[in-house]
């Protein structure tokens, strides 16, 4: 097992990593949407909120070494399933021709108040 961590993502604030690889799997904690650099919420916007959320994972997927491509399932936590249909589009764009397995369910809350929260899974 390694811990996998990179700048260019949140940094954890709790008793978790940002990414565990073991043998060729690599799973990706629930990212919110906060800017790296800042440690701030991007916008109130739910389209800015998914796509600074998928940024981020991408932004461990890649720091194990690996691409958008490697990422074989996300799972969408959102405080409101009325935005699905504007996180589906953004969704869509980020990942174009590939699409990984995906659960979206609706939540009463997430961390900070954030609209949305994506972890992942990917494979070497």
């Amino acid at each position: 097992m390694k811990t996998i961590q990179t700048k260019n993502a949140p940094t954890a604030v709790g008793a978790y990593s940002q990414g565990v690889l073991v043998n060729n799997t690599l799973y990706v904690s629930g990212q919110i949407p906060f800017i790296p650099e800042t440690m701030t919420l991007v916008s109130e916007s739910i389209k800015d909120q998914t796509l600074q959320s998928l940024k981020n994972v991408l932004a461990i997927v890649e720091a194990a070494g690996m691409k958008k491509e490697n990422i074989v399932k996300c799972t969408v936590f959102m405080t409101n399933m009325s935005d699905f249909p504007l996180m589906n589009e953004v969704y869509g764009k980020f990942f174009g021709e590939h699409k990984p397995a995906r659960a979206a369910v609706e939540v009463r809350r997430l961390p900070k108040d954030v609209m949305i929260e994506i972890d992942a899974i990917a494979i070497i």
